[in-house]
């Protein structure tokens, strides 16, 4: 990918929001040598609103798609927030991602997959990662989807 990141988005038409706040005691991320740590991100958009709710319980695979990709857009505000610049990311390693989902639930792998397609979207082959998709029976503030990344840095 020749083009910065921060014009990649533009050209997605993707508007980053701002990092958010942690809800708790921890910080959002922690930078250690060349790798960066970034504390599980919600299911939050940018206006503060929250999608909420349990996978097969009243909530569609295709809005947890969605949920994923908002914790994805978090990740991403949060890596800028350590790093100030996008373009310092060399490759996304991994994401952590817990579900909330009724016992009887198992697409995890294609919900997540809203948030493995944004990095990849926006990041391109810097953005291929591995992955754990887990499902859970609550997740903090009644959130569909939390992520958390592990992010690999340049200079």
């Amino acid at each position: 990918m020749t083009e910065n990141v921060e014009a990649r988005l533009a050209t997605l038409g993707i508007a980053l929001p701002d990092a958010p706040s942690p809800v708790a005691n921890y910080v959002p991320y922690s930078l250690a040598g060349n790798m960066l740590f970034i504390s599980g991100q919600v299911s939050k958009a940018g206006d503060g609103t929250l999608a909420k709710g349990q996978l097969g319980g009243g909530v569609s695979v295709e809005e947890g798609r969605e949920a994923a990709r908002l914790c994805a857009l978090n990740i991403l505000a949060q890596a800028r927030a350590a790093l100030g610049s996008l373009d310092r990311i060399a490759q996304v390693i991994r994401l952590t991602a817990f579900v909330n989902a009724a016992p009887s639930f198992t697409d995890h792998p294609q919900v997540v997959n809203g948030a493995s397609d944004l990095m990849v979207e926006v990041l391109g082959d810097k953005g291929r990662h591995t992955r754990v998709a887990v499902g859970v029976s609550s997740l903090p503030l009644g959130c569909a989807v939390e992520i958390d990344a592990t992010i690999l840095v340049n200079g």
